[in-house]
């Protein structure tokens, strides 16, 4: 009989792409005292068992290839966390409120981690992919929520997720409130204004709603309804 296969991966065998999520967490974690740096990535490859050079060919584009490769760590968690068909039992903004949620809770503890990669996207070379990156995972949640828009929608539905994730963020990273009270409650009016809007917006472009006309004005004022 020949031996049974090791559920550990042998880390010599990983190409970079496989290497890449194994070591974002622990980067993220060396990431409170070291910043996104060089000095954290080593630190989590020596962590994992895998050659320095090696981790650093897996983030060819420094701390900015590391943090997201953090958050897509986030993204892949939440979607095999709360699968659509699980979501598929709430209300919409149940099912959003549990998305963002979920990744605070994926982040809790890693507050400064996440302070610091804030500042390194908010340098003017890195805005435009931080957009992207916040873009990302706006759209993941919008799609594990089931939403299916392919028009306008589409856009103003991920902006402004994207906009309230960002500010839940802000709240989160200096919340020290009992069981981050604070940043739900934060949270909770934010996702209503969304519903809100949304419905507003939908009453507003009904097409079975009654616009205003003029004729039917006019003709009002010659013949009053009795």
């Amino acid at each position: 009989m020949g031996r049974a296969k090791s559920a550990t991966p042998d880390m010599a065998d990983l190409t970079l792409d496989e290497l890449r999520p194994l070591l974002a967490a622990q980067i993220a974690a060396s990431a409170m005292f070291d910043g996104w740096s060089d000095t954290a990535l080593v630190a989590a490859a020596e962590g994992s068992g895998i050659d320095p050079d090696v981790a650093r060919l897996a983030f060819p584009g420094g701390a900015m290839d590391m943090i997201e490769a953090w958050i897509a760590t986030i993204d892949a968690a939440m979607v095999k966390a709360l699968p659509a068909e699980k979501l598929a039992v709430m209300k919409v903004r149940e099912r959003i409120r549990a998305l963002v949620l979920f990744r605070l809770e994926a982040m809790a503890g890693l507050e400064e981690s996440l302070r610091r990669a804030h500042s390194v996207m908010a340098m003017p070379q890195n805005l435009r992919r931080a957009l992207a990156i916040g873009w990302r995972s706006a759209d993941l949640m919008w799609r594990q929520a089931g939403d299916t828009a392919t028009d306008y929608n589409h856009y103003t539905k991920r902006t402004l997720l994207g906009g309230i994730y960002a500010a839940t963020l802000a709240i989160f990273v200096d919340d020290d409130s009992e069981g981050k009270a604070a940043t739900h409650a934060f949270l909770d009016r934010r996702i209503e204004g969304i519903m809100r809007f949304e419905k507003a917006k939908a009453r507003l472009l009904d097409p079975q709603r009654d616009h205003f006309s003029m004729v039917r004005f006019l003709g009002r004022l010659r013949y009053p309804a009795r």
